[in-house]
């Protein structure tokens, strides 16, 4: 292991164009020459694909420091004895081996060292370097240590995040066949204030609330998606759930129209119902009377008729600013003249797929809404190049629009429609009040 030549001593185990040179054994066994497709992987201490990530003994006792699998692993020099952290012996070589080793290492710079150690956990560091990962990410970053998980489960990383729970999710099967309840306790660390609860039954509901600590005042949204709640059910759980201010319902068909009326309250300003089948015109007059805070209402149902929108009031004229139309195909331009007086103030409409709607009541919505900002118009297959002409002319504050007609065909109508436009409009839209939705006429022309 010594050149004899000059006299200098070259530090164990090198590797040397995929050659390692083992030192001789104290057991009077001469040295041997391990390359690489050798059986003895046990012996290959200087590949570093195959090499696992190694940290000190010492962390093995310390449930606060990083688990070894997810530690750094050492670098070749360190592995070849030429930068071991002191105190550490590194796997394949024995004590008088790695006392020799530890001569020429640099501590201050040795991966593993205290200091790393100390910056590994320390949560003025990690409190920033954790927002470069995404929420599977960093799920999978909270079981890495204690102190990371008490860094991760700050509310302020799971913001804006709802947690999606099936019903086989929400049991864990004992020995003996029965089923319990999983512990939600680390869903209430990170203050989830929102839940979306799938095929779940009034028992599953009642289960949450008794088992979540924060779902008497703490959660603010639940979501049930094809479900079997009940009437009983929906009016438990919005009575128990007292922070409840926004409730969506999708692909529930066991509840009723009488379930609405029994269980709405004034709290909730954003409801979304969606393919439920039981959900006609009197659940819009539920809505409407109940509902008096609504600023969002998502609707989606087949069987709501053009009565329905005549049922809000003055007060939900006044506060709801985004009404979603979604697929409601006996909606026609009568509809649209009950919407446009009794929700003079929306900023957001969808008619999409709302089939019997034409020109007519695009008209109604450009002359009477001009607060929109958001249109959306796809799947209506009544409207036609002149809805263009209305909506260029009078709103003026749209800033987008949805259509479903491919973009040249849409560019070749607002060409059409600009040779029927006035100049100046009588609106005023010529050029300076364009829609910002709409390509500017310049570039059209």
């Amino acid at each position: 292991m010594s050149n004899q030549s000059n006299g200098d001593t070259k530090p164990p185990c090198l590797p040397r164009n995929g050659l390692v040179k083992i030192p001789a054994q104290p057991n009077g066994l001469g040295s041997a020459s391990i390359t690489k497709g050798t059986p003895a992987v046990k012996n290959r201490l200087c590949q570093p694909s195959s090499m696992p990530a190694i940290i000190s003994p010492a962390l093995s006792n310390h449930s606060d420091l990083p688990i070894s699998s997810l530690a750094s692993p050492l670098s070749l020099a360190t592995l070849a004895g030429v930068s071991s952290p002191s105190g550490t012996s590194v796997v394949g070589l024995n004590s008088s081996e790695a006392s020799s080793t530890n001569e020429h290492s640099s501590p201050e710079r040795a991966p593993g060292s205290p200091t790393e150690r100390q910056l590994a956990v320390d949560e003025k560091i990690l409190n920033r370097l954790f927002w470069y990962f995404s929420a599977c990410e960093k799920c999978i970053l909270a079981q890495v240590c204690k102190a990371w998980r008490r860094v991760l489960y700050q509310s302020k990383f799971w913001v804006g995040l709802t947690p999606v729970l099936h019903t086989k999710e929400l049991y864990n099967i004992l020995p003996s066949g029965e089923k319990e309840f999983v512990n939600l306790q680390g869903f209430a660390i990170r203050g989830f204030d929102g839940f979306c609860l799938v095929g779940v039954s009034d028992l599953d509901i009642c289960e949450f609330i008794d088992n979540y600590p924060l779902s008497k005042k703490g959660v603010k949204s639940m979501s049930l998606k094809r479900s079997t709640i009940t009437d009983a059910g929906l009016e438990v759980m919005l009575e128990q759930m007292q922070g409840v201010v926004r409730l969506e319902l999708s692909g529930c068909n066991d509840f009723t129209e009488a379930g609405l009326w029994s269980s709405l309250n004034a709290r909730i300003t954003s409801l979304s119902v969606s393919d439920c089948i039981n959900v006609a015109d009197d659940a819009i007059a539920a809505i409407s009377q109940l509902l008096p805070n609504l600023t969002e209402l998502n609707l989606q149902a087949y069987h709501v008729t053009d009565t329905a929108l005549a049922y809000f009031t003055a007060k939900q004229g006044y506060t709801t600013h985004t009404l979603r139309l979604n697929s409601c195909w006996e909606i026609t331009n009568h509809g649209v003249v009950n919407m446009v007086h009794s929700l003079p103030n929306l900023s957001v409409l969808s008619l999409s797929g709302c089939s019997k709607v034409t020109d007519d009541g695009v008209e109604l919505v450009a002359e009477n809404l001009r607060k929109l900002r958001s249109l959306d118009l796809s799947w209506c297959p009544r409207i036609t190049d002149m809805a263009l002409e209305y909506i260029a002319c009078d709103l003026h504050k749209l800033e987008e629009l949805v259509l479903d007609r491919p973009g040249n065909t849409w560019a070749a109508s607002i060409r059409a429609s600009l040779s029927t436009v006035p100049t100046p409009c009588s609106a005023g839209c010529r050029y300076g009040s364009w829609p910002p939705c709409l390509p500017h006429p310049e570039l059209l022309l």
